[in-house]
């Protein structure tokens, strides 16, 4: 398989099937890469086999995806209030795992934390009833119009509240980075539901009156082209118009509203193009693939990417 450089590969492909961490990063390698990024269900099993690798140089580690390592606590987990809890013990409690997130990477020689920082709480998953009108009906469909508008009038009057506890949560992260002289930035990932903290312009609120701070935007591509297929933002407008610190890239593409797939080799069409500029610019660039993406089709959708980039800075 063909070196892949400084891009990275996210551990969430082959997680699943690993119970040694060892074997789950060797098989990362036989792609090509020497960069992972340990997600948040990396166990401190896990950690016990990949930490000698890491310490022997046999592979970098580009990031790491908060929380981490894993912990089997509902309240803290990926799709969660996390960073905006109302409740301030868990607030602070949120804080505190970062925190621990931060320390794991710095000691591993990774360059930012992934941080999914929070959500607007709804009763049941109305994104996911949304997503199912969607596919069943159509985004213009009355049914999608009248869920989607409910949704959309309890998140705008729910959202700025919950912004200003993830912006002290953030102000508190960044004043320990500073303290302890860490090198690490703190990604803010645009995420895959409705309901959940931030947008684009969400992003850009908080890091304006973070300046200066580690914080910036985690641009997950495939999240991005769902929301803006289910019309929370304009993904590219937004993208182009707004003033958002990168931080880094997860790159896969989202085929109607399912996601991690291997942009360009899974939707057959160069719409994926969009998306290579910012990829370029990104100082951390990490695949997000699911484990139904095969050997073959990751190295094929690697290189047609390689050639667009090569292609593209020739033209800059």
């Amino acid at each position: 398989m063909r070196n892949k450089g400084d891009f990275s590969f996210s551990t969430c492909w082959n997680i699943k099937k690993h119970r040694n961490g060892k074997a789950m990063l060797e098989e990362i390698m036989e792609l090509g890469f020497q960069h992972v990024e340990l997600n948040y269900n990396v166990t401190r099993e896990h950690l016990a086999t990949i930490e000698p690798m890491i310490e022997r140089g046999t592979i970098g580690v580009s990031s790491v995806h908060h929380a981490f390592p894993f912990i089997d606590d509902k309240d803290f987990d990926t799709d969660s209030p996390m960073l905006g809890y109302e409740e301030e013990d868990k607030r602070r409690r949120a804080v505190d795992l970062l925190k621990q997130s931060v320390e794991y990477a710095v000691r591993y020689g990774a360059k930012a934390v992934v941080v999914h920082p929070g959500e607007v709480a709804f009763q049941g998953n109305i994104d996911a009833r949304l997503k199912e009108i969607y596919k069943n009906q159509g985004r213009d469909s009355e049914a999608y119009a009248a869920l989607w508008t409910t949704m959309l009038e309890q998140r705008q009057s729910q959202a700025p509240q919950n912004l200003e506890r993830i912006h002290r949560s953030l102000e508190e992260i960044s004043d320990f980075i500073g303290q302890r002289g860490y090198k690490v930035a703190i990604g803010i990932e645009t995420r895959a539901r409705c309901y959940q903290i931030p947008t684009l312009r969400e992003a850009e609120w908080l890091t304006s009156r973070l300046k200066g701070s580690p914080v910036g935007l985690w641009y997950d591509i495939g999240h991005a082209m769902m929301m803006d297929r289910m019309g929370l933002y304009e993904n590219l407008r937004d993208l182009q118009e707004l003033d958002l610190p990168l931080a880094g890239v997860h790159i896969h593409e989202t085929i109607g509203l399912s996601d991690h797939w291997c942009p360009y080799v899974h939707s057959g069409n160069d719409d994926f193009d969009v998306f290579l500029d910012t990829i370029r610019k990104a100082p951390v660039r990490v695949y997000e693939l699911k484990s139904a993406c095969m050997p073959e089709e990751i190295e094929q959708s690697h290189n047609q990417i390689i050639n667009k980039l090569l292609t593209l800075e020739g033209q800059a």
